[in-house]
């Protein structure tokens, strides 16, 4: 075939074309159920249901601990940035915000290790490769978008922060971290602050703990789309609020104690609770055998 140039109107929709089937090919990863279109059956757990959780979450760091201590070095790297930022330009009423908001976007971070995980039940060894070779994955459109999405929240949940500070003790900055920390804790604005930000930061918390508890998990597992996963884990929130905010309460506590000493915590901390989110969704979602095997 003759290779021409051809008209700038004619080449355009010719580009046009084949960007709207690559979207319409990412939308059909995103929307649905290349195996089945009736969603995942849930089961219903209990709180002692989340001590061996936790326990296999532990056996997995430790059986890939060099591995995912170099893949968890990054995430102490950026809290430290953050802080810093933090202080170096007058923003200490966002740092408690930058180090809650962890939570919200904790699920992404985890992605590597689930799919860790999964190899290691499967039989295999798994190393820090598996956990980039996810970009590969069949549903990687469907988890960049959840992922895109739950940093959407995260940047919301920090501006609506900056509003709660403006309209308490704001709008100036505060002189120094000790005189911020003098107005949060000896004042009326300050305890108003501190109260409508922990009932505003439960509600993201919560929003982001309902939609996404294993919806990561299920898309590395099968290729369902996004809003199965989405939804899927919803029902899991339905059929076990107890133990799932019981979990949410685990996560917070451990993203908060791996975050005081310089973040360095978070090293132990992300792995031990991205593991156990792995083997959470195992045990809350039903594996059909027809549904087990992935599109490689």
């Amino acid at each position: 075939m003759k290779n021409t140039i051809g008209n700038p109107l004619s080449w355009s929709a010719q580009e046009a074309a084949a960007v709207g089937r690559q979207i319409g090919s990412i939308a059909t990863h995103i929307g649905h159920d290349t195996y089945d279109l009736a969603h995942p059956d849930v089961r219903r757990i209990t709180v002692h249901d989340l001590r061996d959780v936790l326990r296999k979450g532990v056996e997995d760091f430790g059986a890939c601990r060099t591995d995912v201590i170099a893949l968890c070095l990054f995430y102490p790297f950026i809290g430290v940035l953050l802080a810093w930022i933090a202080f170096d330009r007058n923003l200490v009423p966002l740092l408690f915000p930058v180090i809650s908001g962890f939570a919200l976007i904790g699920p992404v971070a985890g992605v590597g290790l689930y799919e860790m995980s999964r190899m290691r039940e499967k039989g295999e060894e798994p190393s820090w490769r598996h956990a980039f070779a996810v970009v590969n994955h069949p549903s990687f459109a469907a988890i960049a978008a959840l992922g895109l999405l739950l940093g959407g929240v995260f940047v919301v949940w920090m501006l609506t922060a900056n509003g709660i500070y403006h309209a308490t003790l704001g709008p100036e900055r505060p002189a120094s971290f000790g005189a911020f920390f003098r107005d949060v804790f000896t004042t009326g604005a300050g305890w108003v602050m501190i109260t409508v930000g922990c009932v505003v930061g439960f509600l993201f918390a919560a929003l982001v703990l309902a939609s996404s508890v294993i919806s990561f998990p299920l898309l590395l597992d099968r290729d369902v789309g996004l809003p199965v996963a989405v939804i899927t884990s919803l029902r899991v929130v339905a059929a076990n609020p107890l133990p799932i905010a019981v979990w949410g309460l685990i996560v917070t506590a451990g993203l908060v104690i791996g975050s005081i000493p310089l973040f360095l915590g978070l090293i132990v901390v992300l792995p031990i609770l991205g593991h156990a989110t792995w083997h959470l969704y195992r045990r809350t979602v039903v594996v059909e055998p027809r549904m087990e095997q992935r599109v490689e």
